[in-house]
């Protein structure tokens, strides 16, 4: 019997580690660079499964629903990001590029002021960004 508890005892704290919400969201940012987005979404999931408040896994889930053209789906993850971070400046500014893509002008201008507002050199590089024409 004691030798079954001290076996637990050593091989638990792994399985918790194995299955911690870091660990899925590393997982998906790994399957992002491979540029496997469905993949990535299925970790990040699981992340926001174990913990709920997780604003980065929501944020990127997003990011990978915005490629995937899933635009209501990402909208709905940036929407939790930001409620979770109001401060979330690339939430904010990605949320707009999905608003401006539907046609939402004043949608997208809203968020975009806000991640103005909220960090004026922050917003500055993410624009500059889109204008050199990097990816999300």
């Amino acid at each position: 019997m004691k030798k079954i508890l001290y076996l637990f005892i050593i091989i638990y704290p792994l399985f918790l580690s194995a299955q911690s919400s870091v660990a899925y969201y590393n997982k998906g940012v790994d399957k992002i660079n491979l540029k496997d987005d469905n993949g990535a979404i299925a970790d990040f999931t699981k992340a926001i499964k174990i913990d709920p408040n997780y604003t980065k896994a929501y944020y990127n889930r997003g990011r990978s629903k915005h490629k995937l053209k899933d635009f209501n789906g990402a909208i709905a993850d940036y929407n939790k990001a930001i409620k979770l971070d109001p401060n979330y400046t690339e939430a904010y500014y990605n949320r707009g590029r999905l608003k401006y893509k539907l046609r939402d002008y004043f949608g997208a201008m809203s968020d975009y002021t806000k991640a103005i507002r909220i960090d004026p050199a922050d917003a500055l590089w993410l624009v500059t960004k889109e204008v050199v024409g990097s990816t999300i």
